[in-house]
């Protein structure tokens, strides 16, 4: 037997104590898990220092040192995440619909965990110790394949939180790690029947291998070409705010602002206040025609025109740049102080512009129109359609579920912030008193 079908075997028993957990069983090993990581900050910081320091040799990008690196702040943080869970309702065994039948049976769907969840993420290995929490309160027991960079790291983490459960009187198996390697994660892809659902977090290339090579279902998260469309009702001054803060407040989420569309009727006004506020936060825009047109109006020192920059030339283009956008630009998550941008001649057109381009993630109208703003919601097919607002919300937490495993950008099981009810499956109940079907 290979070793990730034993850690599933094993998971799969686990999972079946963790069902019949009570809520303060469960509530009880989430604070004793919070309280162990508190405990053992000085050797989870010494694990990380581990790979902080080989991510540096290797030539990773500071940006992305960050998001690998722990401090003791940050620990404190997971175990605060943990004890916020804790407070949270249990979704197990909520009643999502029930009613008598004409025939006298009573009928009740109701919710019940998963089972196994494996879950594929890069990075940041504060996710270890967050999806552990989501999993174990939601009723599953979960497989944790964490990527290579942060291999010590995520070790430390989840063998303290393991102690931790076992503690609390839950088998230590709730919580496993996979090993790093493309062997063992190729066998988790393939171990359907014992693995219930496959959760990848990280950029495009990752769910789309989880996707396409899986036999375990997946449910897609994370990838987000988000747009915010301003139409020729908005209030200028709103929408400019609003553009600011979805595009910069953290462009590296999958919730930051992509793409700007801008009705042709406004464009010239909200143009020559956008383009400067973009470039003197450090936006590089990759404008149609019209957009790169509208630069040359600016001050020297706001903008530059270049040729076509093209994903893959990006990195040679000074921030606050305003170039031409490629076909491939328009499609592009950049996780970065980049946004396409263009104008259309309608709302109908922004909406085609959409359905091209988008990833199905979130998309925005600035508008004044009620008209405008059913139609926009109406048309646009994608989990999160917000009006007058940041792309910037879609996340479990504003949205007050308390906790999110991602946000799916797909249509079956879950769509949208994935909180504690969409971590569970459902099952009918029902009760009769010697009911025959004839």
């Amino acid at each position: 037997m290979s070793e990730i079908i034993e850690l599933a075997r094993r998971a799969r028993e686990a999972s079946y104590a963790l069902a019949d957990a009570s809520r303060a069983t469960k509530d009880g090993a989430l604070h004793a898990m919070a309280a162990a990581l508190r405990e053992h900050t000085d050797a989870i910081v010494a694990a990380n220092a581990k790979d902080v320091a080989a991510a540096r040799e290797a030539g990773t990008p500071e940006s992305t040192v960050d998001r690998l690196a722990l401090d003791p702040a940050r620990v404190d943080g997971m175990a605060a995440g943990l004890e916020q869970l804790a407070g949270l309702t249990d979704p197990v065994g909520e009643v999502v619909r029930g009613y008598t039948l004409p025939n006298g049976l009573e009928l009740r769907q109701v919710r019940v965990p998963f089972g196994v969840v494996g879950i594929i993420y890069e990075a940041r290995p504060n996710v270890t110790a967050d999806a552990a929490g989501i999993c174990l309160k939601s009723g599953n027991a979960v497989l944790l394949r964490g990527s290579s960079s942060a291999k010590s790291s995520n070790e430390a983490i989840i063998a303290v939180l393991r102690d931790a459960a076992e503690s609390a009187g839950l088998p230590a198996d709730v919580v496993q790690g996979v090993p790093t390697d493309r062997a063992a994660v190729k066998e988790l892809m393939q171990a359907r029947g014992l693995v219930d659902v496959l959760i990848p977090r990280g950029g495009a290339g990752l769910i789309q291998t989880v996707v396409g090579e899986s036999s375990v279902p997946v449910i897609e998260t994370g990838v987000g070409n988000c747009h915010v469309y301003v139409d020729a009702d908005a209030d200028l001054d709103l929408a400019l705010g609003i553009l600011l803060n979805a595009k910069t407040q953290r462009p590296s989420v999958c919730n930051a602002a992509e793409s700007l569309l801008v009705h042709a009727a406004v464009a010239d006004e909200f143009l020559a206040r956008a383009l400067p506020a973009l470039t003197d936060a450090g936006v590089t825009v990759h404008g149609d025609p019209t957009v790169v047109a509208a630069s040359k109006n600016l001050a020297p020192d706001q903008h530059m025109v270049a040729g076509k920059s093209g994903v893959a030339d990006q990195d040679v283009v000074v921030r606050g740049a305003v170039v031409d956008a490629t076909d491939e630009d328009f499609g592009t998550e950049y996780n970065s102080l980049d946004l396409s941008a263009a104008v259309v001649d309608s709302l109908e057109a922004a909406v085609q512009h959409i359905r091209r381009y988008s990833s199905g993630h979130t998309e925005a109208i600035i508008t004044r129109s009620q008209s405008a703003a059913r139609r926009f919601t109406q048309a646009v097919d994608s989990a999160a359609v917000v009006v007058n607002a940041s792309t910037r919300f879609t996340d479990g937490g504003e949205f007050g579920f308390g906790a999110e495993i991602g946000i799916s950008t797909q249509k079956l099981h879950a769509r949208g912030p994935m909180g504690l009810p969409e971590m569970t499956s459902t099952k009918y109940v029902v009760t009769g008193e010697g009911q025959l079907r004839t």
